[in-house]
């Protein structure tokens, strides 16, 4: 007779706990993507991550929700836009050297995770993190687009994009599925 054997999750493995986004998220939504935080979507066969500054939290047709913003010049873009999950994780010192080297280098001249010497790792989805954040958000993408300047009401958007190299955004809104922190 065989015994049952209670599998592991990998976040708990890495010192992650669950907890619920609606209920115990205690980070101030304004400051949460300022601050900056990583972005990473892809498979266990290829994956790249980046650093985003730009978002929302939130819900979204009854959904707890995520809202990203990848430019058309960025690496990540193809992962976001072949993936049907992705992370954000938040690492504990918001300067550190994980955020800046993963926001200057792209994944084009290397792999960047490995460069710093960070630990993939995969949700039961398959999306993967690093060991080393303090927390990830997993999210099962809902909808995605780029921004038609067309549509730009304000000089904001137009005056960004008049000097931005990496073009314009597209935006990626995710609904939460999982959460862990440590």
């Amino acid at each position: 007779m065989m015994m049952a054997v209670t599998p592991v999750i990998a976040q708990e493995e890495n010192g992650f706990q669950k907890f619920n986004v609606i209920e115990d998220f205690t980070d101030n939504g304004f400051q949460w993507f300022r601050d900056a935080q990583l972005l990473c979507a892809g498979n266990k066969e290829r994956s790249n991550a980046m650093t985003i500054g730009w978002g929302g939290i939130g819900t979204l047709w009854q959904r707890p929700a995520l809202t990203v913003y990848v430019a058309e010049q960025r690496y990540t873009k193809k992962f976001m836009d072949d993936s049907e999950y992705f992370t954000v994780m938040s690492f504990d010192v918001k300067d550190s050297k994980v955020l800046n080297y993963m926001g200057t280098k792209s994944g084009r001249d290397g792999d960047k995770a490995q460069a710093l010497g960070l630990h993939t790792a995969y949700t039961a989805n398959g999306t993967p993190y690093y060991t080393e954040a303090t927390m990830v958000i997993e999210c099962k993408m809902m909808y995605a687009a780029p921004f038609d300047p067309q549509n730009f009401k304000s000089n904001v958007p137009k005056n960004m994009y008049g000097h931005f190299p990496a073009g314009v955004h597209s935006m990626y809104i995710g609904e939460v599925v999982n959460a862990w922190k440590k």
